[in-house]
C-alpha cells in the first residue's frame, strides 16, 4: 500500500515522535511505501485566506466558491496542491496527533481546512457525502495520545467515549469525504509512561491490520438509511438517539442513549 502519515506534534523527541518514527519503520518493514507530512517541521500554514485561491483580497471572499473554482482551475496555492498530490497517491492515511482540549492541534485542523476543499475531498459530480466523495477507496487510521487514563474515555468516563469524542474527525471529515475509517487508536496515560514499549506494540498491531481491519460501520448517506432531510429513518435504531445511531451496529461496550416517554 501507499500510505501518507500526517503528523502534528512540535517536539520530535516526544512520545508522539517515537510513535511516528516507529510506525513508519514498521510499515516500511511490512513492504508498504510511506510518505510523510510533518506539519510542524514543514511550518505548515493552517490559516485559510485569499492567497490559497488566487483571490483578489479587495473582493468579498466566499471560501466554498473560491476554493471550488481554484480546485477546478488548478490555481490553488502550491502547498495545498502538494498535499493533495500525496493524498491522490495514497491508499491509506494515518493521522497522528496529541489530544489537546478534546481535539486536534490547530495546525492539523488547518491542514484539513485548506487541503480538503470542495471539488477535491467532497462535492464531486455524482457523489454524495458520508461514505462517498473524492477520497473514496482509501482507508484512514487516527492515532492520538492522551494524558488521561483509558477508564476516563469509556462509555461512562468523564472525558467522553473516545470514538464519540473523535466523531467530528472520524465521521464528519474522513468518512464525509468517502474514506473507510478504522477504529481510532488512543494511547492513554501518555504523561505517565516510563517507556514507549507498550504503546509501540499497540501501534504495531494496528498497522499490521491496516489493509484488512474492519472499518467503523458508519451508515452511508447513499445507503437509504436517511430521509430527504438527512434524518435517520424511524425504523432504524428505534427509540435511540446520540452519535452511536449513525453506526449500523452499536459500538461494543457502548450503552446507547434511550429516549423515554416524558
Amino acid at each position: 500500500m501507499n500510505i501518507l502519515w500526517t503528523y502534528a506534534h512540535p517536539e520530535p523527541r516526544s512520545l508522539n515522535g517515537v510513535l511516528r518514527d516507529h510506525g513508519v519503520e514498521t510499515l516500511r518493514g511490512l513492504g508498504h511505501c510511506v510518505r510523510e507530512s510533518d506539519l510542524y517541521a514543514m511550518d505548515w500554514n493552517p490559516v485559510v485566506g485569499p492567497g490559497d485561491f488566487g483571490h483578489d483580497p479587495r473582493d468579498r471572499l466566499l471560501v466554498g466558491d473560491a476554493s471550488e473554482r481554484a480546485q477546478a482551475g488548478g490555481t490553488l496555492s502550491p502547498d495545498i496542491r502538494a498535499e493533495q498530490d500525496k493524498l491522490r497517491w495514497a491508499d491509506a492515511l494515518v493521522v497522528q496527533f496529541p489530544l489537546w482540549w478534546h481535539g486536534m492541534p490547530a495546525i492539523l485542523k488547518g491542514w484539513f481546512d485548506r487541503v480538503f476543499v470542495q471539488g477535491f475531498a467532497f462535492g464531486l459530480p455524482g457523489a454524495r457525502r458520508y461514505g462517498d466523495g473524492g477520497l473514496a477507496g482509501r482507508r484512514a487510521l487516527v492515532v492520538t495520545t492522551a494524558g488521561a487514563r483509558s477508564t476516563g474515555f469509556g462509555p461512562r468516563g468523564i472525558h467522553g467515549d473516545a470514538e464519540e469524542l473523535l466523531f467530528p474527525l472520524l465521521h464528519g471529515t474522513l468518512f464525509y469525504s468517502g474514506m473507510d475509517v478504522l477504529p481510532p487508536l488512543v494511547i492513554d496515560g501518555a504523561d505517565r509512561l516510563r517507556t514507549a514499549d507498550a504503546a509501540t506494540a499497540r501501534l504495531d498491531g494496528r498497522l499490521r491490520g491496516l489493509e484488512t481491519a474492519a472499518p467503523v460501520p458508519y451508515r452511508p448517506e447513499r445507503g437509504g438509511d436517511y430521509d430527504d432531510d438527512l434524518v435517520l429513518r424511524p425504523h432504524l435504531a428505534p427509540g435511540r438517539a446520540g452519535l452511536d445511531v449513525h453506526r449500523s451496529t452499536p459500538q461494543p461496550g457502548h450503552l446507547p442513549a434511550l429516549r423515554t416517554a416524558g
